[in-house]
């Protein structure tokens, strides 16, 4: 029997402008709801959010909570301004969660709340804004954007709460490892509607490409114009997916290669073929040293970067990634060792400050100084043509830059850089305010360009669909050097964390042979889990491979969506299960070794 839902919605409307942003929505949120509200940049999802939350008015429709339902609200730019430090924001308000609750939050987060609140960065001000959230133990969490300025450990973090919480959350965001370990249903808000399916973020481009089929199939009976629309529509997404998965396999191709050029584990120096002009140096770092006071950030760092390659930078805020970056593009010197970049290297280089571009200006101004042709890379193309490449109407070209969101901004940023000439690519949280679709053509510009690119980038997904090369620091200087994405250096880590564990056992073990005493703290049933553990997380890694392998289909849910559905659920019971076990496993570690 299905609950009662806790917020609902009905006839739900919105003018904005000259028109309805949306009209006629119906919206229930049960209690154990997990929704990711999907929708492009512009369809109105944070306004959504707000009028979900009650803190914006509708222009139609009727909206109801079920009595003593709290819900609260994790908006994407909390506002600080008035409050001294992180603590204050965290605790300030009528309905205010108890200090002790902030606090115990903040140790686990790794954030100090005594900051002051105004030359925090934008990382300490999302880990305060969750630990207000998530302290005031809401019924209904609104999320906007959670995993913005949020490092790893951070994002792990917060998956883990969220995994374990008892109520309902919406949640908006790009990052679709985010989505698709966590939701087990889809608002899909488009074109002034919105559609829901309960089935999690994972089979929704498999359902939005249903959708979009059988509307061109309806198109048919009627007239030419919605036809084009609907063809349009239903044939971008299907080209959008084959060029995607041929990309992929291109990638995969890259990776094999650098794979086999890694040296010996440990050495981060990747060797090349001298004499090959298609695999000419960009950058070569060769025992790269750099401290700051006493702490040393990159330690004995080597990598050669070949013309060519997708190397993505990883770690925790704080962990040296922006100093990894300086170093390679030359703008600060190491302490020790060398870098030395090709002397023909032209970079372009897309950072976070995408605000910069003044709002009066016309998307004319901004992408070809007012004129109706725009060299791209050496190819003159008319101005409303290449605004369709980068999912534009071409109508907009006269529209200025304050009327667009902050996905159109990035959007409009990357067709202004990717026109120009270049060999290098940086882009620093190049991710932070896509939409998913943006997110695509994002992937298929990278894939495409004829250089190098430099991805300093949190979003696993992203990474795992674009760079051959991962760059993992941890903090103490040492730099993992893995030829594949996030995924792959993500086991690294692992293997190498049950590694060390077994090496300080057998160490243990070796010196003191005649004391025994310290395994024998551990019941029988605990030596048996922590001989076992290990075993079991490595079968549920192997079963979550094969079961993403696949869902990774893209007709499997059209095909045979009870399979679907069982894939989605086995996978989550598998994450949670071993997430479980590990956790175990590393408690009766500490126990064995004292």
């Amino acid at each position: 029997m299905a609950l009662a839902p806790i917020l609902s919605w009905e006839n739900l409307g919105l003018v904005q402008g000259n028109g309805w942003l949306f009209q006629g929505l119906d919206i229930n949120v049960g209690p154990r709801d997990r929704l990711a509200l999907i929708g492009r940049n512009g369809a109105g999802k944070t306004t959504l959010l707000k009028l979900l939350a009650g803190i914006v008015d509708a222009d139609k429709g009727t909206r109801s909570v079920q009595p003593g339902t709290r819900v609260v609200t994790l908006e994407q730019d909390p506002f600080f301004t008035g409050y001294n430090t992180l603590l204050d924001f965290a605790i300030h308000g009528d309905d205010a969660p108890a200090q002790h609750e902030v606090e115990a939050i903040a140790d686990q987060l790794g954030i100090d709340l005594s900051r002051e609140a105004a030359s925090a960065s934008g990382g300490e001000r999302r880990r305060a804004a969750l630990c207000r959230a998530l302290a005031m133990e809401p019924d209904l969490l609104l999320l906007d954007e959670p995993t913005n300025h949020l490092d790893l450990a951070a994002i792990d973090w917060l998956e883990s709460w969220l995994q374990r919480y008892n109520g309902a959350f919406v949640v908006i965001s790009h990052d679709r490892t985010f989505l698709t370990r966590l939701t087990n249903a889809t608002l899909w808000l488009d074109r002034g509607g919105l559609r829901r399916k309960d089935i999690g973020f994972g089979g929704y481009e498999a359902w939005e490409e249903e959708v979009y089929a059988e509307e061109a199939r309806a198109a048919q009976k009627l007239d030419a114009k919605l036809k084009i629309e609907a063809h349009w529509l239903e044939r971008g997404v299907t080209a959008r997916r084959k060029r995607n998965q041929g990309r992929l396999a291109k990638l995969w191709e890259m990776r094999a290669t650098r794979a086999a050029m890694v040296g010996p584990q440990g050495a981060a120096k990747l060797e090349v073929v001298a004499n090959d002009s298609k695999t000419k140096s960009v950058i070569v770092a060769d025992k790269v040293t750099k401290a700051f006071g006493d702490r040393t950030v990159i330690k004995d760092f080597s990598l050669r970067i070949q013309r060519g390659d997708r190397i993505g930078i990883v770690g925790a805020n704080g962990s040296g990634k922006t100093t990894l970056l300086k170093l390679l593009m030359g703008e600060m010197q190491p302490d020790s060792g060398t870098i030395t970049q090709a002397a023909s290297m032209e970079p372009t280089v897309i950072d976070q400050q995408r605000s910069r571009m003044e709002p009066e200006m016309r998307i004319r101004d901004v992408l070809a100084e007012g004129s109706d042709w725009i060299d791209v890379r050496g190819v003159r193309k008319h101005i409303q043509g290449y605004l369709k490449d980068f999912l534009f109407d071409p109508g907009l070209v006269e529209a200025k830059v304050g009327t667009l969101s902050g996905g159109e901004r990035s959007r409009l940023l990357f067709a202004r850089e990717f026109a120009t000439t270049s060999s290098l690519l940086v882009l620093d949280e190049p991710t932070n305010d896509l939409d998913l679709e943006t997110l695509d053509l994002l992937q298929e510009v990278i894939s495409d360009y004829d250089g190098t690119v430099l991805i300093v980038s949190h979003d696993r997904d992203f990474l795992d669909r674009t760079v051959n090369i991962t760059l993992g620091l941890d903090g103490s200087g040492h730099i993992d050097v893995i030829a594949g994405g996030y995924a792959d250096w993500e086991a690294k880590r692992r293997e190498r964390t049950v590694g060390a564990a077994k090496k300080a056992k057998a160490e243990t073990a070796a010196a003191a042979p005649q004391m025994p005493a310290k395994k024998a703290k551990l019941s029988y049933k605990d030596q048996r889990d922590y001989e076992l553990l290990p075993k079991r997380i490595a079968e549920l890694e192997g079963l979550i491979a094969r079961d993403e392998t696949a869902l990774s289909d893209p007709a499997l849910y059209t095909r045979d969506p009870k399979k679907f559905a069982a894939l989605t659920d086995a996978i989550a019971k598998a994450r949670t299960e071993k997430d479980t076990a590990e956790e175990r496993w590393l408690e009766l570690a500490e126990q064995v070794e004292g």
